[in-house]
């Protein structure tokens, strides 16, 4: 589990956290725990989330238990840079939904002294990369990968399985539409 840093080498330094799994394992509750210990310490805090995510509203981050941080939608992974104000965290939720210019924004984020923290799905529906959570990955100090539990056979799920016939990488839903799965049961479900 998550230790947050105990320490803060310099004032100036800042690092990235990244919060990742598949649907159903946590990450936006885990995103919210951290985000509410850093309200408690009055941490300033800008939180963002990709426009195309309405499922909860349009100006709040959720969990599928109903918790919530009200957080501001953006169309463009360079706009978190003109509305960060003078926040030393800066939270971003559904990343994977963010453009390919999400990594270098996060970096300098990061290189101006700000914790930032991370969340979303580290693969797609069909278990590849998604988006640029693997270029996040890879730059992190911290990174913590959630599990849920696979339905078919109570395994340890880390995938998300797409129970509707869709090809689009992108298909905004919930249970209706997806399902976490262990490794064995999406293989089977997938067809191979």
């Amino acid at each position: 589990m998550f230790t947050e840093p105990a320490f803060h080498p310099q004032k100036s330094s800042g690092w990235v956290e990244v919060i990742c799994g598949p649907m159903f394992s946590g990450k936006t509750e885990e995103l919210l725990r951290r985000l509410r210990r850093a309200k408690i310490a009055n941490i300033p805090m800008a939180i963002f989330k990709p426009a195309i995510d309405v499922r909860y509203g349009e100006m709040r981050i959720m969990s599928h238990d109903a918790n919530f941080f009200p957080s501001m939608p953006l169309q463009t992974s360079k706009d978190i840079l003109k509305h960060r104000g003078n926040a030393t965290l800066i939270a971003i939720d559904e990343a994977q939904f963010f453009d390919e210019d999400l990594p270098n924004v996060v970096q300098q984020i990061a290189q101006d002294g700000v914790r930032v923290i991370v969340a979303g799905l580290d693969m797609d529906y069909m278990g590849n990369p998604f988006g640029t959570m693997p270029q996040i990955l890879a730059v992190a100090e911290y990174i913590t990968k959630l599990s849920a539990i696979c339905p078919v056979c109570g395994g340890l799920a880390t995938f998300s399985f797409r129970k509707v016939p869709d090809s689009a990488q992108v298909l905004l839903g919930e249970k209706e539409n997806y399902e976490p799965r262990c490794r064995g049961c999406f293989n089977l479900g997938m067809g191979k």
